[in-house]
């Protein structure tokens, strides 16, 4: 759909003048990342690449948009009135960022990126700072709300986690700004690599993992865990892994789902390396055109019931920017009516504000603008 999207945008944009084509279109290559032949010679040998890329291990269905939904879906996404915008300001907490560290506690940031504290530790989700998820600076889609805190306040990390390529998790100005404002490394899916040190970020800062290989970092583990996606960044597709993440400390779990639709392999991460204490669930930008690779929210509570006992599910990929055309609200609000009934703790903070597991409350429902 953001293809489709993005050749609509293409297409208006051949009718302007050229110039403003070449400005919008002069930051891309550099965003663009690696190419196939880069990446390929560290994904080969991994067991879920065949015939030059990665694959599911449950096969998503292909993409289910007929002329006249396409129509009406670009028509939605592209429309200035329409439902999936949020109808007034969103409110964001701007708290400073924390001095000291919980043991289990997550401040969201926004979309997927997330500041988890987990045992003294800190791990950056996602992190995505800049005004579009796009290669370009100047169309594709644009943020609802400001990043809630400077890059730069963010305390000292310990690692830098990413889940795939696709511009909403994957941003190069906010990975190069990290490289010079962090020591911690990069620790991410099969070939993503690449696209990093196409960015001139040093090898010895990237850690590249295939499914259920591990990294640690102190007493802290992190594992890379099947996802159910995609990934590219251009005209090729798969050739970069996806994943989500588990993360673990010496006292607690916390599960990271990065992008994902409903998988079976739910159930084998909680076995295998749960139960969790803290869940960051995906609820967001889902279609019945694409029921494989988003989950929606009443999937995101069974998933997170598949991986934790008691834990606490805090919902993320919502809110910040438009990549689906359902109501910008009916994502939280479809969870927490499926997490009540499922008897599921869960937690809503506004974009910057800062969730502490052991003590969480009742839910300030601030999106009802």
């Amino acid at each position: 759909m953001l293809r489709a999207a993005l050749r609509l945008a293409a297409g208006t944009a051949s009718l302007a003048t050229g110039g403003w084509v070449l400005r919008a279109l002069n930051d891309a290559p550099a965003s663009l990342g690696a190419g196939p032949g880069e990446i390929r010679s560290v994904s080969a040998g991994s067991p879920n690449y065949r015939d030059g890329v990665f694959h599911n291990l449950e096969p998503a269905s292909p993409l289910r948009l007929d002329a006249e939904e396409n129509r009406l879906v670009l028509f939605d996404m592209l429309g200035r009135r329409s439902a999936s915008r949020p109808p007034g300001k969103i409110p964001l907490d701007h708290s400073a960022a924390p001095i000291g560290s919980e043991p289990l506690a997550v401040s969201w940031l926004g979309h997927s990126t997330a500041l988890i504290e987990i045992d003294g530790y800190r791990v950056l989700t996602d992190p995505v700072w800049s005004e579009r998820c796009s290669p370009s600076r100047a169309v594709g889609p644009q943020r609802l709300h400001p990043a809630p805190a400077p890059l730069e306040a963010l305390p000292a990390l310990d690692a830098v986690l990413i889940s795939h390529d696709h511009y909403d998790h994957l941003d190069r100005d906010t990975v190069l700004a990290l490289a010079r404002t962090q020591r911690a490394p990069f620790v991410v899916p099969l070939g993503v690599g690449a696209h990093l040190r196409q960015w001139r970020i040093p090898a010895e800062r990237i850690i590249e993992l295939d499914w259920n290989e591990q990294t640690r970092i102190g007493d802290l583990s992190l594992v890379c865990t099947p996802a159910r996606h995609f990934s590219g960044r251009f005209l090729s597709r798969n050739t970069t892994l996806w994943s989500s993440w588990a993360i673990i400390g010496p006292q607690h779990r916390a599960y990271f789902g990065g992008d994902t639709g409903y998988t079976g392999s739910f159930e084998q991460i909680g076995a295998d390396y749960g139960p969790f204490d803290l869940t960051l669930m995906p609820i967001g930008a889902y279609n019945t055109a694409w029921p494989d690779i988003h989950m929606n929210p009443e999937e995101a509570v069974r998933a997170h019931r598949d991986v934790s006992d008691a834990g606490l599910l805090v919902p993320i990929h919502w809110c910040t920017f438009r990549l689906a055309p359902h109501p910008w609200a009916e994502p939280v609000e479809r969870l927490l009516l499926s997490a009540d009934e499922a008897g599921v703790r869960t937690a809503v903070p506004r974009p910057g504000g800062r969730v502490v597991t052991a003590t969480a409350g009742a839910i300030d429902r601030w999106w009802a603008l």
